[in-house]
């Protein structure tokens, strides 16, 4: 199975603009997830939600088309796609002459859908949607609803993930709440390049202890991880040492190489969260 260091993260790579599926880098997730405590079926749901903003082809005669895209990839997937690889691969459309959206929109989904279930015999599809210039307009920014951790006005020393700062308030009454911060930030497995987010905790049960989430969250500010592993490590860390009755957490992160990820993991059957970009995004 593929490394993230044989990936083309951190090296030159030659720009290819005739499609080519053979760029997509499918990593295993289970990896990344034995760390965590999870082996076999997760205890969460969810799916990795992903926007690109440079597409383009040709249409039969030559002419450039240009669209948004968002993929809809399932966290019970084998794989997830190393950003740049899927980058490398929508770039390989550019000078690729296709029939009309839908022949675009059907080539992804194969492909995509192909790589994240690579190496095992289940399969499934991965969510494909094409907007095109005439809807680009209506496309909204959207922040994360939710009480801001980023009011409360704490000291913060640690900045690897440290779960021990995670407790619950055991002799409140239980709770739902939304909480919300914009300071979250991780760094690349490969290349230490920095990675934001903005990220929310939908949760039933005891109170979590607000000042100490918070500080948690920070706790990530140097540590290297996919987008997708650090929120299933936020969700671990959660589901483990606060012990609610319903738990989602979601990520939005900034955009690079024209693509964002933004994780979502629930431990409930729920609707998946609307692919709305932030400001930052």
């Amino acid at each position: 199975m593929n490394r993230p260091e044989d990936s083309q993260l951190g090296k030159t790579s030659s720009y290819v603009d005739q499609y080519d599926v053979s760029l997509l880098f499918p990593i295993a997730r289970a990896g990344k997830r034995a760390e965590i405590g999870v082996a076999g079926a997760p205890p969460f749901l969810g799916a990795d939600l992903w926007s690109a903003y440079e597409l383009s082809w040709l249409n039969l005669r030559g002419k450039p088309q240009v669209a948004l895209a968002h993929f809809t990839v399932p966290c019970e997937s084998a794989n997830i796609i190393e950003s740049k690889s899927l980058k490398l691969y929508l770039n390989s459309f550019n000078n690729s002459r296709f029939a009309d959206v839908e022949a675009v929109r059907q080539c992804l989904r194969s492909d995509l859908s192909e790589a994240v279930w690579r190496g095992t015999d289940r399969a499934a599809t991965v969510g494909v949607t094409i907007l095109l210039p005439d809807v680009f307009d209506r496309q909204p920014i959207y922040e994360l609803d939710g009480l801001s951790l980023d009011r409360l006005d704490i000291e913060c020393s640690r900045y690897t993930p440290a779960p021990d700062l995670l407790s619950v308030l055991p002799e409140e009454a239980p709770v739902t709440e939304v909480l919300v911060s914009n300071l979250l930030k991780s760094n690349c497995l490969v290349t230490g390049q920095p990675d934001w987010g903005a990220v929310q905790i939908s949760y039933s049960g005891a109170p979590i202890h607000q000042e100490g989430l918070l500080q948690y969250l920070v706790s990530f500010r140097n540590h290297n991880e996919f987008h997708e592993q650090c929120v299933e490590r936020i969700f671990m860390d959660i589901w483990t040492r606060c012990r609610p009755i319903k738990l989602a957490v979601y990520a939005r992160y900034t955009r690079r190489g024209g693509l964002d990820i933004n994780p979502f993991r629930t431990s409930y059957p729920q609707a998946l969260p609307q692919n709305s970009r932030g400001a930052r995004q």
